[in-house]
């Protein structure tokens, strides 16, 4: 992870607005330091990065129930861009409305479809309830105040509630109290490093695929057993126009870089098209996905 504190203000792409949890993952990494560039979906938040519109960039990759964002990994390996950090962030919903209603009052709750999937337990007591998929938990309590929706409710962090002036009338709403979600930040192939940087790390991941053939996946995870190489997360997706074959994306961990990079070598001569999607610190702490509060007017400066 670099340094953020010694760098200037980054400009950071996210998926979806001021107030999102993308936005608050990205002021916890980079401590406040950071120009939030809203962006609509995962590609735009890529194509900002790649065209230098940002330096950076944040996207959501898992959560712990929601499971992977699996077209993250395929835009990750087409994009070339490289994985240079991660934060892990404690997710908290909330019900909020236009203030002076109650929840009985509401006819339509908005908000993204993970959102509702953390939440649909709460929602089950209210039946009168219909919910609506949108492309962002904050960009739906937005809607709200922009288009004065009496009876409409949004699920958002507390975040989005101040920004923008929203009733909250259910805090912790999410069926999972150990709700995280983990992030990771992106920056162009040619982004510089400190000659201390490489010794910090002790998280990669990886991407490649392997010979149609018996054990061919046991062989490269014992390999990384033998040189002391952890790994944390296995993701397997289909090669398009290849039936039956796949590509894996792998996070490992590591004490040590010298048999890290070892373990490398030694597994290159058994996969195919062996890509390292980046090299980086791994989050030791978990993040709450509360943030100072700051006014609508102070976020757009």
């Amino acid at each position: 992870m670099k340094n953020a504190e010694s760098k200037s203000i980054k400009r950071v792409a996210i998926q979806g607005g001021y107030g999102s949890f993308h936005e608050t993952a990205a002021l916890s990494y980079y401590k406040d330091e950071a120009e939030v560039i809203p962006c609509v979906t995962f590609e735009d938040v890529f194509y900002a990065v790649s065209s230098n519109q940002a330096d950076c960039g944040l996207i959501a990759i898992e959560n712990t129930v929601a499971g992977s964002l699996l077209h993250n990994y395929t835009l990750l390996r087409d994009s070339k861009l490289r994985v240079t950090g991660e934060i892990l962030l404690r997710v908290r919903q909330n019900l909020m409305a236009l203030p002076g209603q109650s929840i009985e009052e509401l006819t339509e709750v908005h908000s993204h479809p993970i959102a509702i999937a953390q939440t649909r337990e709460f929602f089950n007591q209210y039946p009168h309830i219909k919910l609506i998929e949108t492309d962002d938990t904050a960009l739906s309590a937005k809607m709200i105040v922009d288009e004065n929706r009496v009876g409409i409710g949004a699920i958002a962090s507390q975040r989005a509630a101040e920004l923008f002036e929203l009733e909250i009338l259910a805090t912790g709403i999410e069926t999972n109290k150990r709700n995280f979600t983990r992030f990771l930040v992106i920056e162009p192939d040619d982004y510089m490093l400190s000659p201390n940087d490489r010794n910090t790390h002790n998280k990669a991941s990886l991407c490649f695929s392997l010979p149609h053939e018996t054990g061919s996946l046991a062989k490269v995870l014992s390999v990384l057993a033998f040189y002391d190489v952890n790994l944390s997360k296995i993701q397997s997706l289909p090669i398009l126009g290849k039936e039956w074959q796949y590509f894996f994306y792998v996070d490992v961990t590591f004490d040590d870089l010298l048999r890290y990079t070892q373990s490398l070598d030694a597994i290159r001569p058994l996969t195919i098209n062996l890509e390292i999607l980046g090299e980086y610190e791994s989050a030791q702490t978990i993040v709450h996905s509360t943030i100072q509060s700051q006014s609508l007017s102070q976020v757009k400066k």
